[in-house]
C-alpha cells in the first residue's frame, strides 16, 4: 500500500471513529440524565414520608436541584378573591390625541395638528416647556399663540420616544377663535371586575387585560386613576358574532375604593383603602401557578345583578404551563345553566372575574370568543400577582423594593 492510499484509509478510520464516539457520547449523556432523573425520583419518594418541608433541603444536600422558588413563594401568598363590579376611572399621562379635524380657515379647510405631523395616539405632555395634564389647559396656549402668530412648541410622547413639533394654530372663520385641528382626551372610564385583594399589602388586581383607548385602540398610558363601586343594572345577552355586555352605573363623585397605579397587559393594579365591600368571600385563598392548573371543572365569581357576587360553574378546556408571562394562558367554557340563561356566557364587563379551582385562585376571565360567547380566555394569576408587585421570586422582591 503506497503512502497516499495509507493516508486515505487512516483518515477514513479516524472519521468513522469520531462519529462513533459522538453517538456513544450522546447515548451515555441521555442514559446518565435518565438515571439521574430516576434517582432523584427515587430519593424524593424515599424521603417523602419525612414531610414535604424536608424534601427540598435533603434533595439539595444530595446534589439535586431545589424546588422551584416560585412554588415555595406561592404557597405563602394568599389573596381574597373578588368578583365585585367596579367602576374604573383613568387619567392619561398628558393629553391623548384621538383624531384630527378640519378648521375652516380663509385658505380653506385644514388641520393644523396634522400639518405639524402630530398623529393619532400621540400624547401631548408639554406646550412651550410647561407640563399639560388637562384638556382645558391647552386652550389658553392656543389663543395666545394664534394672536401672536407664533407656533406652539409641543412635546409629544410617541412609541416610548419624545418628539418635538411646531404647531401653528389657525383661525376658524365660523367663530373667529384659534384652533389646532385635534380631537384630544385626558381621561377614560369603564367597568370591570375585581380579581383579588392581598390583605397584607392592600394591593389588588382587576380586569385581567389592558385598557385601550376606544378610538386609537392603543393602551392608555396613565398618570393615575381610581376605582369605585359599580352597580350592574342590566345585561345585554351575548350571541354568536355579537358579544354581550354588562350595563352598569357608577358615580364619578363616589368615594373611591382605591387608586390605580398601573395599566398593563394583565389588568389594572393599585392599592385599596380597605378590604373590598360586598364580597362573597371573606377569607383568603392560596394561589396556583400555571403548571398546577388542570383541565376540568372550576368556578368563577362575578356580578350579573346589582352588587351581589355569585358563584358560577365553568370548565377549563385547556391550559398552558407558562414559563414566561402570557395573557392567554387558558381557555374556559361556561357550563352554569343559570349564567348561560342570564348572559349567554362571557360578556364584556366580566373581565377580571376570578377563577377558582381546587380551593385555589388560578386566574381571571379576560376575553370572550366572538363566535362562541360561552367560551373565552383566562390569564394565570401568577402574572397578575407579578404586575401588582406581589413577587414570587426573591430577585423580583429585591427589584420591587
Amino acid at each position: 500500500m503506497n503512502k497516499r492510499k495509507f493516508s486515505i484509509a487512516t483518515g477514513g478510520i479516524l472519521l468513522v471513529s469520531f462519529v462513533v464516539c459522538l453517538i456513544i457520547g450522546s447515548f451515555m449523556n441521555r442514559a446518565y440524565a435518565a438515571d439521574m432523573n430516576n434517582l432523584e425520583k427515587e430519593t424524593r419518594s424515599a424521603i417523602e414520608e419525612q414531610g414535604s418541608d424536608n424534601v427540598n433541603g435533603i434533595l439539595q444536600l444530595a446534589g439535586f436541584s431545589k424546588e422551584n422558588e416560585k412554588a415555595a413563594a406561592a404557597r405563602e401568598i394568599r389573596v381574597i378573591p373578588g368578583g365585585q363590579s367596579i367602576g374604573i376611572k383613568l387619567n392619561t399621562m398628558g393629553v391623548l390625541v384621538v383624531g384630527h379635524h378640519l378648521v375652516d380657515t380663509v385658505d380653506g379647510k385644514q388641520s393644523p395638528g396634522e400639518k405639524a405631523g402630530i398623529r393619532v395616539g400621540d400624547i401631548i405632555t408639554e406646550i412651550n416647556g410647561k407640563k399639560v395634564e388637562k384638556m382645558q389647559e391647552i386652550r389658553p396656549f392656543v389663543q395666545q399663540a394664534g394672536q401672536e402668530t407664533e407656533p406652539l412648541k409641543v412635546t409629544i410622547y410617541r412609541n416610548k420616544k419624545v418628539i418635538h413639533a411646531a404647531l401653528k394654530p389657525m383661525k376658524d372663520e365660523n367663530d373667529q377663535s384659534f384652533k389646532i385641528g385635534l380631537y384630544i382626551r385626558d381621561s377614560a372610564s369603564g367597568i370591570g371586575t375585581l380579581t383579588f385583594f392581598e390583605p397584607n399589602s392592600k394591593k389588588y388586581g382587576a380586569l385581567g387585560h389592558v385598557i385601550a383607548d376606544a378610538d386609537t385602540r392603543k393602551p392608555i398610558i396613565i398618570e393615575n386613576g381610581e376605582i369605585v363601586k359599580s352597580k350592574v343594572t342590566s345585561i345585554e345577552k351575548g350571541r354568536n358574532g355579537n358579544p354581550g355586555e354588562k350595563l352598569a352605573q357608577f358615580s364619578t363623585d363616589q368615594n373611591k375604593l382605591g387608586n390605580i397605579t398601573r395599566n398593563s397587559p394583565y389588568g389594572v393594579f393599585g392599592q385599596l383603602k380597605q378590604p373590598p365591600p360586598n364580597g362573597l368571600i371573606k377569607e383568603s385563598y392560596p394561589v396556583a401557578l400555571s403548571h398546577e392548573v388542570k383541565e376540568g371543572p372550576a368556578k368563577i365569581l362575578t356580578v350579573v345583578n346589582g352588587e351581589k357576587v355569585e358563584w358560577y360553574d365553568v370548565e377549563i378546556v385547556s391550559t398552558i404551563p407558562q414559563k414566561y408571562p402570557g395573557t392567554k394562558g387558558m381557555v374556559l367554557k361556561v357550563t352554569d345553566k343559570e349564567l348561560l340563561d342570564k348572559t349567554g356566557g362571557i360578556v364584556q364587563g366580566m373581565s377580571g372575574s376570578p377563577i377558582i379551582q381546587n380551593g385555589k385562585v388560578i386566574g381571571a376571565v379576560t376575553h370572550v370568543f366572538v363566535n362562541d360567547p360561552t367560551s373565552g380566555y383566562g390569564v394565570h394569576i401568577e402574572w397578575m400577582l407579578n404586575e401588582a408587585g406581589i413577587s414570587l421570586t426573591k430577585s423580583e422582591q429585591n427589584e420591587a423594593s
